[in-house]
C-alpha cells in the first residue's frame, strides 16, 4: 500500500468514526450515555452530548473533505484538530478511572490511546509530503496541473 493509500484509509477510518460517534449521540444519547465507559461521569446532560455530537460530525465533515480533496494542508489541519481531540480525551479520562474495573479501565486506555497514535502516525505520513506526490512526480507534493 502506497503512502497516499495509507493516509486516506487512515483519515477515512477516523472520519468514519466521528460519524458512527455522531449520530450515535445525536439519534440516541440516552443509549450512548448508559455505555459503562461514559455513564460513570457526572450526571446526564443532554445539551452536553447533543453539542459533543455535533462537534464529533463537523470534524467528521473536514476528515471526509481530507479524504476527498487529499491536500496536504487540508489533511494536516483535519489531523491536528482530531489529535488535539483526542488527546484532551484521553487525558479527561485517564483522570477519572475511579469507577471502572482495572480490566475496563486498561481496555479504555487503549482505545482512547490508539485513538491518539493513529492521527499522530498519519501526520508523520503527511507531514514529510511524499504521500501527496504522483508517481513519477519530482518536487512539492502537489499534483501535476
Amino acid at each position: 500500500m502506497s503512502g497516499r493509500a495509507a493516509l486516506r484509509a487512515g483519515l477515512g477510518l477516523l472520519a468514519g468514526g466521528q460519524v458512527v460517534l455522531g449520530l450515535w449521540i445525536l439519534l440516541l444519547p440516552e443509549l450512548f450515555w448508559k455505555w459503562p465507559w461514559v455513564s460513570h461521569l457526572p450526571p446526564y446532560n443532554e445539551h452536553l452530548l447533543q453539542d459533543f455530537g455535533g462537534a464529533s460530525l463537523a470534524l467528521a465533515v473536514v476528515l471526509c473533505a481530507a479524504v476527498a480533496t487529499m491536500e496536504r494542508r487540508l489533511v494536516l489541519t483535519a489531523l491536528v484538530a482530531y489529535l488535539v481531540s483526542a488527546v484532551a480525551h484521553l487525558l479527561f479520562h485517564a483522570r477519572h478511572l475511579e469507577p471502572l474495573s482495572a480490566a475496563s479501565a486498561a481496555g479504555f486506555l487503549a482505545l482512547l490511546g490508539a485513538a491518539v497514535l493513529l492521527p499522530a502516525v498519519l501526520v508523520w505520513l503527511a507531514a514529510d509530503g511524499t504521500a501527496f506526490r504522483e508517481p513519477g512526480s519530482a518536487g512539492t507534493g502537489r499534483r501535476p496541473e
